[in-house]
This record gives C-alpha cells, sequence and structure tokens, in this order.
C-alpha cells in the first residue's frame, strides 16, 4: 500500500518557516508560539503526520503535560490534520489503551504524559524510549528535565535516513526555561545555531475565525497580552505572589535608603546548585558573591572576607543551616543559623504561615512589591528575575495556613534551584526576627 500526502494542505508564513528549521541540517530545537490561535498544535500534528509518512518504521512522540488533556485537545489536531490528508483508518491504526497510533509503513506515533510526577522524578518510563522526533505541545506546562529526557531518546533510525534530532515545542508566552532558553536569547541576539523561536501570532494565522479574534479582545489586560499579542514580558498568575514590573523595578529602586549591614548565605547542598552569599546596607543589596559548590572552609574564608569588606557584624549574618549548610553556621559562631521549616515568628497580625520561610517569602513579595529593596548589582540579574517570578503561593491548602510552593516544584520549572531567591528570603529574618529565637 503506498500513500502521499495531499499537497494542497496550506500552512502560515510561520508554520511554514517552522517547517523549514524542522527540516534542515542543524536545528535540533525549535520554540514556536506567543499568542493562542497561531496554528501550534496543527503545525506540531502536521511535521510528526508528514514525517511518520516519509521515513518508513520511524517512531515519534507527541507529548504533553498529562495524557488526558492531549488527548482531548492535540491528538484532536492530528485527527483534523489526517482529514485533510485524506489519511483515513484504512491506513493507521489507533490503540487507545497503549496510546499508540499504528501506520500501514510501520511507523507508530505515541502518546505521552509528561508530568513531573513524585512517583516517576527521573522519568524513568521515557528512559527505556528510542525516538525519531518528538513534539511537546504547549511545552510552559512541562518541566526543563522532562524535555531534557525526551529529547535525549531522539537516536532512533536518524542514521539510517540522514536525520538530526529533532525536538519541535509550541507554548504561550510562559517564565520558565522557555523564557531563559529560547525567548530572552532570541531577543539579545545570542540563540546558539541549534535552536530557533519562531513568534507567530493570531495576526499570522489567515485561516482562524474573526470570532476567536473577538473572544481574546474580551479577556483581562493580562490575558490579552499574552494570548492575543503573544507578548513574553507581560504575564500574571493568580498564585504569584511578585507582579513582573515590581521584579524589573528591583535595580532602579535608588530611592531605598541604608541602613545596617548584613550578610545572607544560601549554602549549596547537590552537586549543580550555588552557594549565593549577599551583602546588604539596609535593604539595598550591594554585593553578590556565587560560588560553585566548595568546601565549607572556603566558604567560610568567602564569608569572612567580605564580613571584613562591608564591616558586618557577626549577629548580622544568616546562614541556611538545612542539610550541610549548618556545618557552615557551626564554623561562624555567632552567626545566625535558619531553618527554612521553623515555626513561623510571632510579628504582625498576618500570622498563618505554615513556616517561616513562607512567612519570609510573603514578606519579601510585600516589600519588593511595594519598592522597598533595591539591588545595586546587576550580577545574576536573569536568575533573579526568573527565581522571583517563581514565588508562588501553595494553589491547594490542606489547612489554613500560608505557604509557597515547594522548591522540588520551582526546580522542577527553571531547572535549578532557586538559590538567589533563598538568599533574599532570608535577609528579611532581620526584619522580623529575634536572636533568642533560635536559642
Amino acid at each position: 500500500m503506498s500513500q502521499s500526502l495531499n499537497a494542497e494542505i496550506t500552512l502560515s508564513v510561520k508554520q511554514s518557516e517552522a517547517i523549514q528549521l524542522l527540516e534542515d541540517d542543524h536545528t535540533t530545537e525549535i520554540l514556536y508560539g506567543g499568542g493562542a490561535g497561531s496554528g501550534k498544535s496543527i503545525l506540531g500534528s502536521w511535521w510528526v503526520l508528514k514525517s511518520c509518512l516519509r521515513y518508513k518504521g520511524t517512531r515519534w512522540v507527541l507529548g504533553r503535560s498529562k495524557l488526558k488533556t492531549l488527548k482531548e485537545t492535540t491528538l484532536k489536531s492530528l485527527f483534523e490534520v489526517m482529514k485533510i490528508t485524506k489519511i483515513t483508518t484504512n491506513y493507521f491504526n489507533y490503540n487507545q489503551t497503549s496510546g499508540t497510533i499504528k501506520f500501514f509503513n510501520e511507523s507508530e506515533i505515541l502518546l505521552k504524559d509528561l508530568f513531573a510526577y513524585p512517583s516517576d522524578p527521573d522519568f524513568d518510563e521515557l528512559g527505556s524510549l528510542e525516538i525519531t522526533g518528538a513534539f511537546i505541545d504547549e511545552a510552559s506546562q512541562i518541566s526543563k528535565k522532562a524535555k531534557d529526557i525526551l529529547k535525549s531518546r531522539i537516536r532512533y533510525k536518524l542514521d539510517e535516513y540522514g536525520l538530526i534530532p529533532k525536538l519541535l515545542m509550541t507554548s504561550n508566552p510562559t517564565r520558565n526555561f522557555l523564557f531563559a532558553d529560547f525567548y530572552k536569547p532570541h531577543i539579545d541576539g545570542e540563540l546558539s545555531h541549534d535552536k530557533a523561536f519562531v513568534h507567530a501570532l493570531l495576526s499570522d494565522n489567515p485561516f482562524i475565525t474573526p470570532h476567536y479574534k473577538n473572544n481574546l479582545l474580551g479577556l483581562d489586560k493580562s490575558s490579552k497580552e499574552r494570548l492575543l499579542y503573544g507578548n513574553w514580558l507581560y504575564l500574571d498568575d493568580p498564585t504569584k505572589l511578585i507582579g513582573v514590573d515590581n521584579i524589573l523595578d528591583l535595580w532602579s529602586n535608588s530611592h531605598v535608603e541604608g541602613g545596617k549591614k548584613y550578610i545572607s548565605c544560601d549554602v549549596a547542598r547537590f552537586g549543580r546548585d550555588m552557594s549565593v552569599i549577599m551583602c546588604w546596607d539596609g535593604l539595598r543589596l550591594i554585593e553578590i558573591k556565587s560560588i560553585a559548590k566548595s568546601d565549607l572552609t572556603h566558604l567560610r574564608d568567602v564569608v569572612g572576607s567580605l564580613k571584613q569588606k562591608h564591616s558586618v557584624a557577626m549577629s548580622n549574618i544568616i546562614v541556611d543551616s538545612d542539610g550541610v549548610g549548618g556545618g557552615l553556621a557551626d564554623m561562624l559562631p555567632g552567626c545566625v543559623s535558619f531553618t527554612a521549616n521553623k515555626k513561623a515568628i510571632a510579628v504582625g497580625t498576618r500570622q498563618n504561615f505554615a513556616n517561616l520561610k513562607s512567612q519570609l517569602y510573603f514578606l519579601l513579595a510585600d516589600l519588593v512589591n511595594d519598592g522597598k529593596i533595591w539591588i545595586r548589582v546587576d550580577d545574576c540579574k536573569e536568575k533573579i528575575i526568573e527565581e522571583l517570578e517563581q514565588v508562588k503561593r501553595e494553589k491547594e491548602l490542606t489547612d489554613d495556613k500560608l505557604r509557597v510552593v515547594k522548591k522540588e516544584l520551582v526546580k522542577e520549572m527553571i531547572g535549578r534551584s532557586p538559590d538567589y531567591s533563598d538568599a533574599l528570603m532570608m535577609r528579611l529574618w532581620f526584619e522580623v526576627g529575634e536572636v533568642d529565637y533560635f536559642s
């Protein structure tokens, strides 16, 4: 049996641009999107279907955060493309139980759930795959780790057909790894040659109904900026504690006055984490030291050097004592030893915090939103912005306590530990804390 695609299928200019990137000899990762209605799912479905029929016996992944949502959305787009190209059920078999679509030429499309389940934090289920290429729809809903592991599995029959690994992702504006790895480098002209970003909007799709645009025009300002105008710099989330504009203002809040000198230190726990040491003049952040994981003696010496340089009293130094940080605190007698899960400190009227860390993060959010912190150095600016945008209230509360999302979830979103925001947060112990609290 032979099958040819309908040559009359029509793509938008932006979709055609993405297809060219998907068929070149050097681009391995493509991010497509920005606005709603830009033809994201149709593009990915067309590429995967076209590839399956062109390369006999190959294997392709259609992925999304949740399999149920994938079947209700992206899979329907795939079937729509099949209808357009006159690919009937005579040419494939869809096994709903296994989530597999097998074609007459032995090529396959695998439907994959890419959510970071606690029972499979390392995505072992993906580790056994061997695939030829992959399309991740709404990639903003998955973690960088899921993306990286899936890409590492792209190797099946590549040499046989002279192909290179290809991963297509689609997304509306977000501030997770997609912003850091694609959008920002693209805007700055620093995107590596093996990656590409195609900014597509509803206005780039000549096939969309005008009613769709009217619906988007009726959205709130934030949603309209994201979904209609594809603005990656204007995002909102009801669980976010800090406004985007307020975060960006941190580097221009020169009205913030100086005061006592402080040092806050977040100590690396794992191999890829950073030890972050921040020096303060009141609520002015005046110096940042980022140190790859090293021995505690070296960290003690760096803190000691900064203590002398900025004339900081030992009692005004706070060190994260969870894990290995406890050893550093012991080497700095007289410093404040910080433990995230300690009980919140009784102060003021808002006392319903789950723990000390949540209390200080909520205070950090208040101070940033009120323009009361000034960061006077540009070191690690993008990382600080990225981390502060992940400071969110936990969505599902099991009690009446206010708590921020767990560090593990933040790490999944940005691909690393939020070391800078933790160091910022710890500084605020001195705004509410008492030295004898830890005695």
